[in-house]
């Protein structure tokens, strides 16, 4: 089996994720079932949102608060690591996200590849 990263990106606020506490509320269930269902197949390896608030460390230093955003404003808003046999698995776990109801957001997927440990 191969490991895949899906990339959660959703469009933002200026300071913040355009998802209201309301709404975040009314797609918890959705969220539990969608990752239910991979973890159910023992395909779950693991998941987790991530915060707004960011560093970035780059050639020419350090910059603290803000996120990296591409131009129209969409970030990685969460992530999740599974098993398949097939890259096609994954992509038709992808089309039933439950962040995909949100203007300007998409799942990205990558093939994780493993350091040689020895």
């Amino acid at each position: 089996m191969t490991d895949y990263l899906q990339l959660f990106r959703n469009a933002s606020a200026e300071d913040g994720y355009l998802a209201t506490s309301q709404d975040m509320a009314e797609d918890m269930p959705k969220w539990q079932s969608w990752i239910g269902n991979i973890a159910m197949q023992g395909k779950l390896v693991s998941t987790a949102p991530i915060r707004y608030d960011a560093s970035i460390v780059n050639i020419e230093g350090l910059s603290i608060g803000q996120p990296h955003k591409e131009p129209n404003t969409v970030l990685v808003s969460g992530f999740l690591i599974c098993k398949s046999e097939s890259l096609e698995e994954v992509q038709e776990w992808s089309k039933t996200c439950p962040i995909l109801k949100y203007p300007h957001s998409s799942v990205e997927i990558r093939s994780l590849v493993p350091f040689p440990t020895n």
